[in-house]
């Protein structure tokens, strides 16, 4: 599953983070990617440190990758902003990797992961794609470098913030899965959740993988600006 979950506030400008406990709840996901997490970023949600608090409602194991980090002189914790994975399952290593950014820009970052599922290693990996076309196109490179010659069975899940057909998806498709191509039915939308009318969230997979299912969940579209798109996959052991 992957979620742009706005920081938890949703489109009634209420920030609740059991709304997002509960889409993910329902949608019953082993491994969810979330992009725009905040740990004790402001007051805007409430100085929490929401991926632990998620994993903790929801009895799953996290790890977090800042794509922000500001320093408060007041504050014992660092406030950080970026991606997040939970996982049903063990994660046995981590690592961040910040993408090299401008002033004008929003911070950006890649989120790895080696998860223990059954007798297999997973590579998880979750981000959310700069806006600006020719960091996109330096920040996808970055990704594909690193997973060309991966081989682990591998997941990239995130905001991509790009357009199904696009040359950066393009790319990204030569090496993996578009989940939502292989199984979804429909236009895929995920943004903004009232009336979407762009596909932005993605999950991709590496050729190890049968796609079975994938879906837009639109059952609690007030949680967040994005909907979460969902995809059942099988490993080819």
């Amino acid at each position: 599953m992957t979620f742009n979950i706005h920081h938890g506030k949703g489109l009634d400008r209420q920030t609740n983070l059991y709304r997002i406990a509960n889409v993910i709840d329902t949608c019953g996901a082993d491994f969810i990617a979330l992009n725009e997490v905040d740990s004790h970023f402001s007051k805007r949600s409430f100085f929490k440190n929401q991926a632990a608090w998620l994993a903790n409602e929801l009895n799953m194991d996290y790890a977090f990758s800042p794509s922000i980090l500001k320093k408060d002189k007041n504050l014992q914790e660092p406030r950080q902003y970026g991606n997040a994975l939970l996982s049903r399952h063990p994660i046995i290593a981590k690592e961040s990797h910040l993408f090299k950014i401008s002033r004008l820009t929003e911070g950006r970052s890649l989120l790895e992961a080696n998860v223990q599922f059954q007798k297999c290693s997973l590579k998880i990996a979750v981000t959310h794609l700069s806006l600006n076309p020719i960091l996109h196109r330096k920040q996808t490179d970055f990704i594909i470098g690193r997973y060309q010659k991966n081989t682990n069975p591998t997941i990239l899940m995130g905001d991509w913030n790009m357009k199904p057909g696009s040359k950066g998806w393009g790319k990204i498709t030569k090496e993996f899965q578009d989940v939502w191509e292989a199984a979804g039915k429909g236009s895929g939308y995920t943004y903004p959740s009232f009336r979407p009318r762009s596909r932005l969230d993605y999950i991709f997979a590496s050729r190890d993988f049968d796609i079975i299912h994938a879906e837009v969940v639109n059952k609690v579209s007030e949680a967040s600006d994005h909907l979460p798109l969902v995809a059942t996959l099988y490993y080819r052991d």
